[in-house]
């Protein structure tokens, strides 16, 4: 076999996602050109904005600026408590108004259907709406409605997109995954109770995708609340540590496919 194509899966995790901006600056710094991406709710966030054009670092600038209150637009709960006309404006602005198809590389975006509880890959159409989708946590953000269907978060069905990349034709599938936060010992918020229930939801399959992957960059992030969108920095450094960590096994796994 010549060189492998390579895929990327980035997984959801709120806050912890911030982490993602990381492992892509650590692949970079270290040639290793990943061919296919896909990614849900966080992942689906930082790998559509790369998938732009914008670079790792460019990415932590604009994770440092935008302050929550720049994209919280609070409404009277009804379907959701941020109506989330706000950041799909941003989103719009950030990305160009670009359709995933268009993109500098090939991405697939993951969301879940309300209507039929089935997941919906992104592989066409406007960027910011998939990603507005994807990241569309239920209870918090109000749904998407698009093409007939009610869309939510990505990560209530696929936490971790790794079986997309293998539709997408990858030969090796590395995976990003940010865990779960610990919601042991502290007094519940809302979005923690919301943020707990989906995670405890889609446990069972994310344990099956996990399986899927040839490499797995599991980053430490517990300690990190899912709304601590403030600790970019940190979430960065831990993400880019942990793959650096990785590197060595990556690119064996690189040679070992290409000697196929």
């Amino acid at each position: 076999m010549s060189k492998p194509k390579i895929g990327l899966a980035l997984g959801s995790g709120s806050a912890r996602g911030l982490a993602h901006i990381g492992v892509l600056r650590a692949l970079e710094e270290n040639n290793i050109n990943i061919d296919f991406f896909s990614g849900s709710s966080a992942g689906a966030l930082i790998g559509g904005l790369y998938c732009t054009g914008i670079s790792p670092k460019m990415l932590k600038g604009l994770a440092i600026q935008v302050d929550k209150k720049t994209w919280l637009d609070f409404t009277v709960p009804n379907k959701g408590i941020v109506k989330g006309d706000r950041i799909e404006e941003i989103l719009k602005i950030i990305t160009g108004s670009r359709n995933i198809e268009d993109l500098d590389k090939k991405i697939s975006i993951v969301s879940t259907n309300l209507n039929n509880a089935e997941e919906v890959v992104f592989t066409s159409g406007p960027l910011y709406k998939a990603i507005r989708a994807s990241i569309s946590i239920p209870g918090v953000f109000e749904p998407v409605k698009f093409h007939n269907e009610v869309l939510v978060d990505g990560g209530v069905v696929d936490r971790l997109p790794v079986s997309v990349l293998k539709d997408m034709g990858a030969d090796i599938i590395i995976a990003s995954d940010v865990g779960f936060g610990s919601y042991q010992s502290r007094i519940f918020r809302i979005f923690d109770i919301i943020q707990q229930s989906i995670d405890i939801m889609s446990k069972r399959i994310y344990e099956e995708d996990k399986r899927l992957a040839d490499i797995i960059i599991q980053i430490p992030l517990s300690h990190i609340d899912s709304f601590s969108f403030e600790r970019v920095e940190e979430c960065e450094e831990i993400g880019y540590n942990t793959t650096i960590k990785a590197i060595s096994q990556i690119k064996e796994k690189i040679n070992e496919v290409s000697n196929l």
